[in-house]
C-alpha cells in the first residue's frame, strides 16, 4: 500500500492555494477591466501650467510664443566694445593652490574669471587690478591682468 509523506501533502496544499490565487487574481481582473470605455475617458490633457487634465485646455488663456523668443543652449554673448578692453577691478577672490579667483570690475559691477596663467605677477584678494577681457566657453574671463 502507498503512504503519502507529510512533504507531499505540503506541496499540494501549496498547488491548491496557489490555483486558488490565480482564479481569484483572474475574477479581480475581469471586474476592473478597462476595456470598452470610450476614448474620452481615456484621454489626458496638459493645462497653460503643464500639469495633467481631464478637461480640454481653456483657449482664452492660450499664450502667443515668437519662435524666435526661444532660447536653445547657451545665452548668445553680447559683442565687446573696443572701448572696454582695458578694465580696472578689484580682486575679490583668489585661490592660489587652485589657481583661479574672480575679479569684481569696477565700471560694470560684473565678476570675470581670472585664472593664474593670465596673471603677470602674484595676486591676492582686495587688490586693485588692471586687466583685459575675452569671451571663453562660459563668459567672459580676464587676460593680461597686472597690479595697479
Amino acid at each position: 500500500m502507498w503512504q503519502e509523506t507529510q512533504g507531499k501533502k505540503d506541496k499540494e496544499k501549496a498547488k491548491a492555494k496557489n490555483k486558488q490565487e490565480k482564479a481569484h487574481k483572474k475574477e479581480e481582473r475581469k471586474a476592473n477591466n478597462n476595456k470598452g470605455k470610450s476614448l474620452d475617458s481615456m484621454l489626458a490633457y496638459v493645462d497653460e501650467n503643464g500639469n495633467l487634465s481631464d478637461s480640454p485646455p481653456d483657449p482664452t488663456r492660450k499664450k502667443e510664443i515668437n519662435l524666435e523668443d526661444i532660447q536653445i543652449g547657451a545665452a548668445k554673448q553680447r559683442p565687446i566694445d573696443p572701448a572696454d578692453i582695458l578694465r580696472t577691478g578689484v580682486v575679490t577672490f583668489f585661490n592660489d593652490a587652485k589657481g583661479y579667483g574672480f575679479i569684481n570690475d569696477l565700471k560694470s559691477q560684473e565678476s570675470v574669471f581670472v585664472h593664474i596663467n593670465q596673471v603677470s605677477e602674484p595676486i591676492k584678494e582686495r587688490d586693485r587690478v588692471t586687466f583685459e577681457t575675452e569671451m571663453g566657453p562660459k563668459g567672459l574671463n580676464a587676460i593680461k591682468v597686472k597690479k595697479v
